[in-house]
Formats: structure tokens, sequence, C-alpha cells
């Protein structure tokens, strides 16, 4: 079943997403960027904004709309509030003889609104991650309790390529309820995916969508048209295996800064380390915080030193981790073609292109 939203409405959904303690967070303007933060309501939403995008690119600009969501995925994504960038462990202190030790209340369940369909399955494969064979606590309880209100994309930037990677662009699965935005009026369509999203629309009592029952697919359809991005991932695996001597590797990493950017956007990377912290008032933190394969202290043995020294390897662990041998590890390529880490790499260094450089797919001979 399908729902008419009327844009004077969202905030009847927002209050209703709010209910039993939620958090809702969802694009917000931030320093001259779309982030996902957490607001109020509609009131903070991002109104007659988009995004230009290309490598190493980013600019916001006027649309001359009222819409709400009329722009590409941003620089965050749902990992940072699944999976938060740091996090108290614990923290540890002395009593006499003994210690104590503190553990961080768990937090506020969330309503996430404006994920598109990139994001979901990028959750989809963290979920592999972390509730795989060895389940993270952490994880798992901000999962469990997690409401999605997707986004149906309407356009694309430069940089998408999720078709490549059969992440998108149509929101077809993960989601509570998913939101087609329409112009002339302003209103929504609303899809449910679960039943928490619908005891949402049955709360809401919302009328059945009518004419625009397929706003959906035909948003989708012009997404999808404007992506002209590529990748080959036939056979990719074992090219990008076989090519682990290319002199490519050494020519990208001439332009690459080392920077880690690339894994910081990246909605699927999960690196972290560990750090122990003493406080001055005598108590003992643990964190943990994201890491980088492009960093040298991610591969540093005690004695030792950094495995891959040179960035060249450090660059082909995390080029060939998320797009081969992720396959070996979760049974799905690491990339779900968002195009983050293209838009935000400052060398404007693009995964689409070097792949197809250091691996191109085998051309047939005309006879």
């Amino acid at each position: 079943m399908r729902y008419a939203l009327p844009a004077d409405s969202l905030q009847r959904l927002f209050r209703t997403l709010k209910s039993g303690g939620r958090r809702l967070v969802g694009p917000t303007e931030r320093d001259g960027a779309i982030v996902l933060d957490e607001i109020d309501g509609v009131d903070e939403l991002v109104v007659g904004r988009t995004d230009r995008q290309s490598a190493a690119r980013y600019r916001l600009e006027s649309t001359g709309t009222s819409l709400h969501f009329d722009f590409n995925v941003g620089p965050q994504s749902a990992k940072r509030w699944l999976h938060p960038p740091s996090l108290r462990l614990f923290r540890a202190r002395s009593a006499g003889a003994s210690f104590t030790v503190e553990r961080p209340p768990p937090p506020a369940p969330i309503a996430l609104v404006g994920a598109r369909s990139c994001d979901l399955a990028a959750i989809a494969i963290q979920d592999r991650v972390f509730l795989g064979q060895h389940t993270d606590p952490h994880y798992a309880s901000r999962r469990s309790d997690l409401l999605v209100v997707a986004v149906q994309c309407g356009r694309a930037s430069a940089t998408c390529f999720c078709p490549s990677m059969g992440a998108g662009p149509r929101v077809t699965t993960g989601f509570d309820l998913c939101l087609t935005e329409l112009d002339a009026p302003h209103r929504f369509v609303v899809e449910v995916g679960s039943p928490a999203g619908q005891a949402i629309a049955d709360q809401l009592a919302l009328d059945p969508a009518g004419a625009d029952a397929r706003a959906p697919e035909a948003a989708a359809a012009r997404a999808e048209a404007a992506i002209d991005k590529r990748l080959d991932t036939d056979g990719l695996r074992v090219r990008l295996l076989a090519a682990l001597d290319s002199p490519a590797w050494s020519e990208v990493a001439d332009r690459c800064l080392g920077c880690a950017n690339c894994t910081m956007v990246c909605p699927t990377c999960f690196c972290t380390t560990v750090d122990d912290i003493t406080t001055l008032d005598g108590a003992h933190d643990r964190v943990r915080r994201w890491d980088s394969c492009l960093t040298p202290e991610s591969s540093h043995l005690h004695g030792h030193g950094p495995v891959r020294a040179e960035l060249k390897d450090r660059y082909r662990q995390w080029l060939t981790h998320k797009l081969a041998t992720w396959h070996d590890q979760f049974d799905s390529s690491g990339c779900v073609g968002c195009g983050r880490c293209v838009t935000w790499c400052p060398a404007g260094i693009d995964i689409v292109a070097e792949a197809q450089t250091i691996a191109p797919a085998t051309v047939p001979e005309v006879s």
C-alpha cells in the first residue's frame, strides 16, 4: 500500500517518529554541506537546496523550490550513528585496593530520516560485519532500535555509480518508511517497508496515494538515467588480485595524500583502534575510534613498524579489500557506489577510474 502525505503533515510524521524518546536524525545544512545531524523537526531540514558534486568538489546551490530532499548524499551516512567515530567503552576508577568500572548508558533510539538506497545497502553490509560471526554489542544495540525513513532519489551526482554495485538508485528494502517527494503541490508518497512502518502509517491515518502511486519508480528512473559513471564488476575480484604488482599502484600513490578522507566518509569502512587515556583526576578511559588502512599506524607491529610502510601498499590494501577480498569475508562487495570517496578526496582520486586502470576488463578481439 502506498499513501499520500501532504507537505504540511511532515511535522506530524516527525512527532510520531520521536514518540517514545527517539532522537530524530535528518539532513540539515552546516558548514557549507548537507549533513546528518540530530534535529527537532521540519524547521531544521534543508529547504530549496541541492548539491553539485564531482571529484574533489562539493558545492551547494539554491533550487528556488520548497523541496527538502532535492540533493544527493552528503559526507555523512548512517555509519556515524550506528558505529560512532569515537566511543568510550568504559571508565575505570581506583577505589582503595581495587577499582570500579563505569560503562556509558545505552544511547536513546534513533529515527533516521533521509537515507538513500546506497545508504540502506551500506547498513546491510555493516550488519554482516558487526552482526555476523562476531557480534559487536555497541552496534547491535543501536541497530536493533533504529527506525529508518528512507528517501527516494530523484537526481544523481557525477560521482554516483550505485547501479554498478546493485545498490540503487531505487529504494527497495531495508527501510520502515520511504518518502518520494513531489513538487507543485509539495507532497510525498509514502511506501511501507516493515510492520513498524505500517504502524506509523496507521497512526497518521494517511490516505491512499492515488494518481501519485507510481512516483517512486518514476523518480528512480530519472536518477538512474542521469548516472553516467559505470564500474565493470564482472570478474573484478579476480582482475584486481591478478594486478597486485601493477605499476599503477605507485602512480596513484603519487597523488594520494594518505589523509584517510575516503575511509572516513565511506559508509561501510569499519576499521577502529583503541586508545587508553588517563585523565587528570586519575580515571582511566578506554576509547574506541575510527581508524583507516590509509595510515601507517593501522598496520604497525610492536618492534617492527608498519607492515604497509609505503603509501602505494596502503592504497592497494584499501581498494582491493573494498572491491575484491571483501567478497571472501562477507559475501559482498564493500562498495555501494555512493561516490563519497570521490567527492571528498582532496586529490580527486576516483575509485572507479583507478579500478578500471589497474584491472581493466578484457575486451574481446574483433574477428
